[in-house]
């Protein structure tokens, strides 16, 4: 791996930059080094290891030997994200649907908050749905007014959805007016992120045939850690986030131009 070249840029900033300078290099690498990072920032590497330290304690990187490397990731077992925060979610595919127009042809990727908004979408409006996840698709059969296509491929068991290489090419063929990929993290600095690489290239096909791209985030997934970038944020129109998310957190998406929307609070 290439050395880290200084710059002038990270030189004599603020702790806390720097920190968040050394994360979006942990992200981009997939790991970095202490002593080149003391050198190209001109600071010592005790203060560096105090940074993967703190960085560390957060659960943002993993502490190992002369550096860091991102953290592993232990993915809830699927059964078990389906019964999990169910009101959020249910408040979450509220206001996503809100944005449906009538007539629209909607991308919908697998994922347990998708599977939320599938059961909000409102009959009468006319709508073409094409999905990876039988689950969804299932869904819909049973209800009046959806023209539904599923994509086909390998089924993926911890996801719920078909990914891979058919997958992909099908979703190449089509045109969306929106999507709505299924959200591992996002963040303003490098935008939507995945954990399998077989996923990311699923979710960036979706939103390459889309026009307009819709990402729903629990609080969890904002500004959260991933190893396998999807698209960059410039690539995100709207952003549907919990009535608990951060103002600050909102402010720094609509900053860079993302349309944010904010649930309705959950009782309890």
């Amino acid at each position: 791996m290439a050395k880290s070249t200084p710059s002038i840029d990270d030189r004599n900033v603020l702790p806390e930059e720097r920190q968040e300078r050394i994360l979006a290099r942990l992200r981009n690498e997939g790991r970095v080094v202490a002593a080149e990072l003391a050198e190209a920032f001109e600071v010592s590497e005790d203060s560096i290891r105090r940074d993967l330290r703190e960085l560390a304690a957060q659960g943002l990187c993993k502490r190992v030997y002369g550096g860091a490397l991102l953290p592993a990731v232990t993915l809830t077992p699927l059964k078990q994200r389906r019964v999990e925060h169910q009101p959020r979610k249910q408040a979450l595919a509220r206001k996503a649907v809100s944005l449906v127009k009538p007539g629209q042809t909607l991308l919908i990727d697998a994922g347990t908050t998708n599977v939320a908004i599938a059961a909000a979408l409102p009959i009468g409006l006319g709508l073409s749905v094409i999905t990876n996840a039988p689950h969804i698709a299932q869904l819909l059969l049973d209800r009046d007014d959806f023209d539904v296509l599923l994509i086909g491929g390998r089924i993926s068991r911890s996801i719920g959805g078909v990914i891979g290489a058919q997958a992909v090419e099908q979703v190449r063929r089509v045109r969306a007016d929106l999507c709505f990929p299924g959200t591992c993290a996002i963040d303003v600095a490098h935008g939507l992120w995945g954990f399998d690489s077989e996923e990311a290239l699923f979710k960036r096909a979706m939103i390459e045939a889309s026009d307009e791209t819709v990402v729903v985030a629990t609080d969890d997934k904002l500004e959260a850690v991933a190893t396998h970038q999807v698209v960059e944020l410039v690539r995100v129109q709207h952003l549907v986030v919990e009535h608990s998310a951060d103002r600050a957190t909102r402010s720094a998406f609509s900053k860079h131009g993302v349309m944010v929307h904010r649930a309705e609070a959950v009782a309890g």
